[in-house]
């Protein structure tokens, strides 16, 4: 098996996933996953993938994310490494499925609109 490319998204981050076989490191913009996120929460929800697929310590991931703050860049990471498990195997869908780890999150934030203070905040009427 060679390495499998996935991509995934949350909110404004984006980050491409690289894995490959070895021996269970994770580097995120040329980081430790412990050192660049720092709380064991996101680190967690990072290699939820592999806790489920009963996969830790097999596979190498590389990433690159941009955009947005850090927990939109662990959700990000862990869409894209589910995804690439999916690919590797077909039967670790039905693991990750149930648990959400392959919905993409569509909540943004919703644009200004021209006119407004904010995105649905009216200014305030006056009758005279």
């Amino acid at each position: 098996m060679s390495i499998v490319h996935k991509i995934g998204r949350r909110k404004t981050s984006v980050a491409r996933v690289y894995v490959r076989p070895g021996s269970g490191a994770i580097t995120i913009n040329k980081k430790d996953s412990k050192e660049y996120f720092g709380t064991d929460v996101l680190v967690y929800k990072v290699n939820q993938a592999f806790l489920l697929t009963e996969t830790v310590g097999q596979y190498d991931v590389t990433v690159n994310v941009f955009g947005g703050g850090i927990t939109g860049q662990a959700e990000a990471i862990r869409l894209a490494i589910s995804r690439a498990m999916c690919e590797i195997n077909e039967e670790n869908r039905l693991l990750l499925k149930p648990h959400g780890l392959l919905t993409r999150d569509a909540r943004m934030v919703e644009r200004k609109k021209p006119g407004q203070k904010k995105a649905r905040k009216k200014f305030q009427f006056s009758k005279r």
